[in-house]
């Protein structure tokens, strides 16, 4: 029979089921148009408070991700490139979640 696995796939538009049945490809209904917005914090409740819950939620990320990577600080800069922080990056180079598209300058 059809493989099975304990994962739900998400992609735009197409989602695979992979559970205790046989995989199968469920078509999502269309997404919205997509809107871009300049300094759409200063327009727009809904997005300023979107913005501060991601701040938040990458900030408290970053406090975890700390407890593997303790030489390079993500405690207090939250991986933003402080003079330490990309001192240490100088020194140790990047760790496993650092973006490998960075260059130090």
């Amino acid at each position: 029979m059809g493989q099975r696995a304990d994962l739900l796939l998400f992609d735009r538009g197409l989602s695979l089921r992979l559970g205790s049945v046989p995989w199968e490809p469920l078509i999502d209904p269309p997404l919205p148009k997509e809107l871009t917005f300049t300094k759409g914090d200063a327009q727009s409740l809904h997005i300023a408070a979107a913005s501060i819950l991601a701040k938040v939620s990458r900030d408290h990320m970053m406090i975890r991700v700390h407890a593997r990577f303790p030489d390079y600080g993500f405690d207090r800069n939250k991986g933003y490139g402080t003079a330490r922080h990309l001192e240490t990056l100088r020194r140790l180079g990047p760790s496993s979640i650092h973006r490998r598209s960075f260059r130090l300058a």
